[in-house]
Formats: C-alpha cells, sequence, structure tokens
C-alpha cells in the first residue's frame, strides 16, 4: 500500500516516527463521459482563462481567492511552514472511551505503520496502552491543506487513525421534524421481536448487488447481447394497513429466510368500547329480569 502522508505520533515526549496508508477501497465501477452521436470520449482541458493556454499539470499551483477577487499563491512551502505543531505530526491531546464519539463525527479511515525500527517499541507500547485501557485516542494532525481532528483505535495489532468531523461541522439534529404519532406497546414488541430475528449474521458475507448486476449488463453488452430483465419490485405504498400484521409477516419471513420454525404470535384483539349511559335508559340487569318476570294482565279501566 502507498503512503499518503508521513510524519509522527506526538505522545507526551514520546514521539513514534509513521507512514498513513489507506485503509479502505473503493469498488466502484466508473463511466467515462462519451458524445452520443459517434461514441467518442469527452475529455476536459485546464485553460487559463488570460491567455487561453492549455496548461499541464506542473503548471498549475493552488491559490486563495479574496472577497475583491484577488487570487493569492500559496505553495507547497507555504503549507509546510505552518506554525502549527500538527504540521508533521499526530498530536494526541486526550483519551476517551469509544461510547463517547459520535458515529456521525468518523470520516476516512487510515492504517498508522513504523517507518523506522527505533520506532517499533514506542508503537507497540502506544497499542498496548490503548488495549489494555479500552479507549480511545483523540489526536490532532494537518493533512490536504487543513488541520483536523483524528481517533486512534486498534484493529487486529494495528493501530488505525479515523478522521473526524470538528464539532461545529456538525448540523443539530433539531432542524428535522419528528413525527408526533403514538404506537402501542404491542407494535413495539413486534417490532423488538422483528430486531431479535434479524440479530446476528455475518456482515462480511454482505455483497453489492447493484455493482453486480452492473457487472452483468456490461458484459452482456460487451458480448452483443442483452441481460435478463429485471423483475419489477411491488410499488412501495406509503399508506399502513396493518403496522402489527406486517411486522409479524415480516418476522416469520425473516424465519423463513434463515430456515428457522415459524412462530404464531396471536394478534391483540379490538378493546370493546365501553356502553354510554343514557339518560332514562333502563340498567341491564332491570331488563333482563323483566324479561325473566310472568306476563301480567293488562289493567282494568275504571268504569
Amino acid at each position: 500500500m502507498r503512503p499518503i502522508w508521513s510524519g509522527a505520533i506526538s505522545f507526551g515526549l514520546v514521539t513514534i516516527m509513521i507512514k498513513v496508508v489507506p485503509a479502505t477501497e473503493s469498488h466502484d465501477i466508473s463511466f467515462r463521459q462519451i458524445h452520443t452521436a459517434d461514441g467518442g470520449r469527452i475529455r476536459y482541458r485546464k485553460v487559463c482563462e488570460l491567455d487561453g493556454q492549455v496548461l499541464a499539470q506542473e503548471e498549475i499551483a493552488r491559490g486563495y481567492e479574496t472577497a475583491t477577487g484577488t487570487l493569492i499563491p500559496v505553495t507547497d512551502a507555504d503549507l509546510d511552514n505552518l506554525p502549527l505543531p500538527t504540521a508533521k505530526a499526530i498530536e494526541i491531546v486526550s483519551f476517551v472511551p469509544a461510547a463517547s464519539i459520535d458515529p456521525i463525527q468518523i470520516g476516512a479511515s487510515y492504517y498508522l505503520a513504523v517507518t523506522e525500527t527505533v520506532a517499533a517499541k514506542p508503537y507497540e507500547l502506544l497499542r498496548q496502552a490503548l488495549e489494555r485501557s479500552s479507549r480511545v485516542a483523540v489526536a490532532k494532525f494537518a493533512m490536504r491543506d487543513r488541520e483536523r481532528l483524528g481517533l486512534l483505535r486498534v484493529k487486529d495489532d494495528v493501530i488505525m487513525l479515523h478522521a473526524l468531523r470538528w464539532p461545529d461541522e456538525i448540523r443539530s439534529a433539531a432542524q428535522v421534524p419528528v413525527p408526533d404519532v403514538a404506537v402501542t406497546d404491542e407494535e413495539i414488541d413486534a417490532a423488538f421481536r422483528l430486531a431479535e430475528t434479524l440479530t446476528g449474521g455475518d456482515i462480511g458475507e454482505l455483497r453489492d448487488d447493484y455493482r453486480d448486476a452492473l457487472e452483468e449488463v456490461i458484459a452482456a453488452k460487451a458480448a452483443g447481447t442483452r441481460s435478463a430483465p429485471a423483475k419489477e419490485a411491488p410499488a412501495a405504498s406509503a399508506e399502513v394497513v396493518d403496522l402489527m400484521a406486517m411486522l409479524e409477516q415480516s418476522v416469520q419471513d425473516a424465519k423463513a429466510t434463515r430456515g428457522e420454525p415459524a412462530t404464531v404470535h396471536e394478534l391483540p384483539g379490538k378493546k370493546k368500547t365501553a356502553a354510554k349511559k343514557t339518560s332514562g335508559a333502563a340498567p341491564a340487569a332491570k331488563k333482563a329480569a323483566a324479561k325473566k318476570a310472568p306476563a301480567k294482565g293488562r289493567p282494568r279501566r275504571s268504569a
């Protein structure tokens, strides 16, 4: 793996020379833009807007545009000489419980490898300190023209660096409207049973079905054939007819997929509404007694 950054981990007075290598890779299928008329590839050229010349990459530098439109050149030497202790170091500032880090902050991930033999012992010292403390290290470092927040943790005997977003880069959840609806205990229990049924499984066995299907389409077109048409999925409906029935059916479907025996849960019946009292109406007990009592003759009219 090719390193993208070299520097040192600053752990108090201990310095650990390391190199940073990407921990992930993309398997996305990339497309090129082509001319629909003849299939020719579309290419982009970098042209100077002052003299119209097409520029090579080595002729291009970076610049900062001010509010008045003035461009101020910023060279690699300017960035290397920034008055920052993190310019060439990953400076550990604190150790915190892993649960205190909100996953929304976590960005790109990297492996940290030692670059010199002398760095092996302090690297191992930091690795074991992280493991025994059951904590992660929060650090600051500079990469790609800006200072960043990072997290150090151990994975398979290797120290990892995760880029973190700064707290002020996280939008408040208060901006998202929360639905004001009520759910019953029975519905919550059914949702919990579904979650229990779906618990487990090896995430390493999951595949990118979209990429597999796209590769089949490309291979078929390259061979001059057409891939089999996809089965139409039932149209999704926002209307929930019977939430309990849908949850229970989802549980049974999940168990059938895993080869587990299906279980039947009785759905809660509808609660009977209490009879309303009306003025002048006889109680139910009196009505029942009146039915059982013998019929009496009609009273005679007085002469």
